[in-house]
């Protein structure tokens, strides 16, 4: 398929926004990662977690951002284009009326304790003993600026509901200290004849929300995926709602106003803003005790990570050797995952966060890997590759993600571009000390200066009848020699996957820029390829390894 025949899945307020950003055309470069049903894995994210966050609107046209729970199990996928929900809303839900007569709602499903999220638009409708949703669309985000929380379940009894024009002190206070929100927008036109609805998450440092008033707040816009849904839908609709959950209490205050958008933020309080959201206020319903859940901080289980030595893998790539800086050993991570880490960089205000895949053998206990790639404005990755040397010291979360090796039973198709390697190189790794299967390792670059781990895959590939590999360089120097530095000049097409031979029961997995991954998919499928042969990870902001699969 070429860019014009790819069904434009961003409205004209979403498609303005990436051109005020300056993006480029968003559709042509991730048409494939935004579906009209979910992926298996996204069916089997959904419905294994204890709630989802939901943005609608009401009768009176207001948009509000609610949690809706219920028991364990409580969401069913029974196919790909629906979910039902074993459950019912309050009637002091701001979205509970709604609910009952049928309504357009935006969902976020979030693991805290994971950082995993993924996004879907659909209908909502009464249905048996709770709600059946028809989805719309769907898509994945990466895990930035998630803080995490694990989740438990206590008996509550809900408080008096407080409902007010303004904010008072204690929800003030609440709001200056909250290191997470979600918020909810929507398009008029989305839908049909109906307004459509997008839930989201927002997360920072603690007070990065400023209360400039009692009715008005001020939002810091973060580097994201690029597709600009909540601007967007702002830009065409300045209806706009907000959810604040108290994690100790289940407390649940929800926001409902409208938001301009300041795109050149001069004298923002917060340096790292893109742009800034104003949000003025409207109505605000305060719900103590709303929900049965209750969430702790993971902080405490971050651990000091001592650089061991710093490896320039090609003129952009950078590897970090991580060892432990205490006596505790290394937690044990599968091939895929990716590594969350913490820095404080001189002269900014807050710890940034970044989650950068593990390149290395997922058996070798010794160490961690992380290869990073110094991007222009990486405000992490150029601190790493400038200020961080043998003998730094920076925090680290236990390894986490999805993005991990399907049964051991099938062909293996590892397909990566530019740093979009790191995960494939741990799987390779992972395929030569335990499996026995059939991997073919194909990579494109840009020329052999760009070219990462060229002697350590071929090192692998050579000493493995099983290991197989295509390289191609898209603009090789004169100094790089065809047959030895690389296979052959172009770039990667599914034609050149299915030539390979894998077979029909090959599985494919995709990482790199999503312009590159969306093409590939799509070719991949026409060609008769199923869905659930082909896993995606791509990157945030910065180039750090960002699953698709899993959550902005």
């Amino acid at each position: 398929m070429t860019p014009t025949d790819i069904p434009n899945p961003f409205h004209e307020g979403e498609r303005a926004a990436q051109a005020r950003a300056g993006v480029g055309d968003m559709a042509a470069r991730v048409g494939g990662f935004i579906r009209d049903h979910l992926p298996e894995q996204h069916r089997a994210f959904y419905t294994s977690l204890p709630f989802l966050v939901v943005a609608g609107g009401d009768a009176a046209g207001l948009t509000w951002v609610t949690l809706v729970e219920g028991p364990n199990g409580f969401a069913t996928s029974p196919d790909p284009r629906h979910i039902t929900l074993n459950t019912s809303l309050l009637a002091d839900d701001p979205l509970a009326a709604a609910f009952a007569s049928g309504t357009e709602i935006g969902v976020l499903g979030i693991e805290l304790a994971t950082r995993r999220r993924n996004r879907f638009s659909g209908h909502a409708r009464p249905s048996g003993h709770g709600y059946a949703i028809d989805i719309r669309q769907s898509f994945g985000n990466c895990p930035q600026y998630i803080h995490e929380r694990a989740v438990t379940r206590v008996k509550t009894v809900p408080g008096k509901v407080q409902r007010s024009e303004a904010l008072t002190k204690d929800q003030i206070a609440r709001i200056a200290a909250a290191d997470t929100f979600f918020i909810g927008s929507g398009h008029p036109k989305a839908a049909g004849n109906a307004r459509g609805y997008d839930a989201s998450h927002r997360g920072g440092a603690p007070g990065f929300v400023r209360v400039d008033g009692p009715r008005r707040l001020l939002i810091p816009d973060y580097a994201g995926n690029n597709f600009f849904n909540t601007i967007g839908n702002l830009v065409a609709d300045p209806r706009v709602g907000l959810l604040i959950i108290d994690f100790e209490t289940g407390g649940l205050l929800h926001l409902t106003g409208r938001a301009k958008i300041d795109w050149s933020p001069d004298h923002t309080h917060d340096p790292d803003a893109r742009r800034v959201i104003t949000v003025d206020i409207d109505a605000v319903i305060d719900r103590p005790g709303a929900v049965s859940l209750r969430w702790a901080g993971l902080g405490h289980l971050s651990r000091q990570l001592k650089i061991a030595s710093k490896v320039r893998e090609s003129q952009d790539i950078t590897s970090f050797y991580l060892v432990p800086a205490d006596d505790r050993p290394l937690d044990p991570f599968q091939a895929g995952q990716h590594l969350p880490i913490e820095v404080q960089i001189p002269g900014q205000r807050s710890i940034a966060s970044r989650s950068y895949s593990l390149s290395g053998p997922p058996q070798d206990r010794r160490f961690y890997r992380i290869s990073v790639k110094r991007t222009d404005g990486g405000l992490v990755s150029q601190f790493l590759h400038d200020h961080v040397h043998e003998g730094s010291v920076i925090a680290a979360h236990r390894p986490s993600g999805d993005f991990t090796l399907p049964g051991p039973d099938c062909p293996l198709v590892l397909v990566s571009a530019g740093v979009g390697l790191t995960p494939m190189l741990s799987a390779l790794w992972e395929n030569v000390s335990q499996q026995n299967r059939p991997v073919w390792y194909v990579h494109a670059t840009r020329n052999g200066a760009t070219h990462a781990f060229r002697d350590e895959v071929k090192g692998l590939v050579d000493a493995n009848a099983n290991l197989h590999s295509l390289v191609l360089y898209s603009q090789p120097r004169p100094t790089d020699r065809p047959g030895v530095d690389y296979d052959r000049q172009g770039r990667i097409t599914a034609k050149d996957l299915l030539s390979l031979g894998a077979g029909p029961r090959a599985h494919y997995m995709l990482c790199g820029p999503a312009e590159f991954q969306s093409s590939i998919q799509r070719g991949l499928i026409a060609s008769g390829v199923p869905e659930d042969r082909i896993q995606q990870e791509t990157f945030g902001p910065e180039g750090q390894g960002s699953p698709t699969n899993r959550g902005q």
